[in-house]
This record gives C-alpha cells, structure tokens and sequence, in this order.
C-alpha cells in the first residue's frame, strides 16, 4: 500500500510539471504578441526560458521514479492544457474533432497507466 502511495504522489507530481509545461506555451504565445525585443516580449521568452529549464531539471527527476513509457504518455496531456487555455486565455473555438481527439488522449493515457499499475 505504500508504495502505491508514493506512486501515486509521484505521478500527481509528474501531472503538477505537465502544467508547468504547458504554461510555457501560454508565455510563449503572449510574447509572440509583444513587440519584437520590447521589455513584455524579453520578459515572456524569459519566463519560457525558465519554465522549460525547471520543466528538464523535474522531468529528469520524475523519471526516476516512474518508467519512461508512462511518464512520456502522460505527456499528451499537455496538447489538452493546451486547449483548455488556448479556449480560456486566448479565446479560441474548439471543434468536435478536437474534444474527440482529447477524449482518445485521455483513453489511451487511462490505458498505458493501468497497466503500469499491474506491474
């Protein structure tokens, strides 16, 4: 049972650095809106420099703990981060296409980390 537990804070951690990830796509985003080399644009492309630079130094971390096919399915999350703010932050239309396609991420993450668990 303990090392379920600590299985499983692992992977709410791996999911807490998935975020991270992807809020470094939103920085990126919003400083491609900033005038070329103004202090709003340094800034952003700044805190996606450091955002990706603690993202490598966790994953590695992480993928001690947790076996590489698991970690990296879990990382299409990500593409639904992705949407989620794309449709919150920037406003944009989600297609049926796209809810089904994040659907199929979510099943097949669903799938990859049960059997990890079997193990």
């Amino acid at each position: 049972m303990k090392k379920f537990f600590e299985k499983a804070i692992w992977f709410v951690l791996l999911h807490c650095l998935l975020l991270v990830y992807a809020c470094s796509d939103i920085a990126s985003k919003l400083a491609a809106e900033q005038e070329f080399l103004s202090l709003k644009f340094i800034l952003l492309y700044g805190t996606v420099i450091v955002l990706l630079g603690l993202y490598a130094i966790f994953w590695q971390q992480i993928l001690k703990k947790i076996p590489l096919i698991t970690a990296y399915a879990n990382k299409s999350v990500t593409i639904i981060w992705g949407m989620i703010f794309g449709a919150l932050i920037f406003k944009e239309q989600l297609s049926w296409n796209q809810i089904l396609g994040a659907a199929i991420i979510i099943i097949g993450v669903y799938f990859v980390v049960l059997e990890d668990a079997k193990e």
